[in-house]
């Protein structure tokens, strides 16, 4: 009755190994997927998916890495001739950007990439050979 938990971690390790196996003969990259965006919303949304759909393939992900925001401002002069009081207009764009890494061989990064894109948010792929 002892020897019944470590047959079962036994029966674990194996079966990593034998994965691990199966991954050897597939090259696996890291994968970085950039998404930058205007609206939050959006590409919250578009993480989510991305990272749903790597962990329904079992693959190591990690991330999203929330990178400082970058605001984009513009002061300008509300009157157009120079006269009057001077008013000034107070223009901001905020750009938002998360990474993901995924660590998987690339066609499978295909599919999961495949999945629709909100509006409004860019996404970049880079792939790195893991040495």
């Amino acid at each position: 009755a002892a020897s019944w938990p470590m047959a079962s971690v036994e029966d674990a390790s194996a079966l990593k190994a034998k994965q691990f196996e199966d991954d050897a003969n597939v090259k696996v990259h890291r994968i970085r997927i950039t998404l930058t965006s205007r609206n939050v919303k959006n590409l919250e949304k578009v993480c989510a998916d991305l990272i749903k759909g790597a962990k329904d393939k079992r693959l190591k992900v990690k991330g999203p890495v929330r990178l400082p925001t970058k605001v984009l401002r513009i002061t300008t002069r509300k009157s157009p001739c120079g006269e009057g009081t001077n008013t000034w207009d107070r223009f901001e764009m905020r750009i938002h950007k998360r990474l993901i890494d995924l660590y998987s061989p690339s066609e499978i990064v295909k599919q999961i990439t495949s999945i629709s894109i909100e509006p409004g948010v860019e996404v970049e792929v880079t792939i790195a050979d893991i040495e």
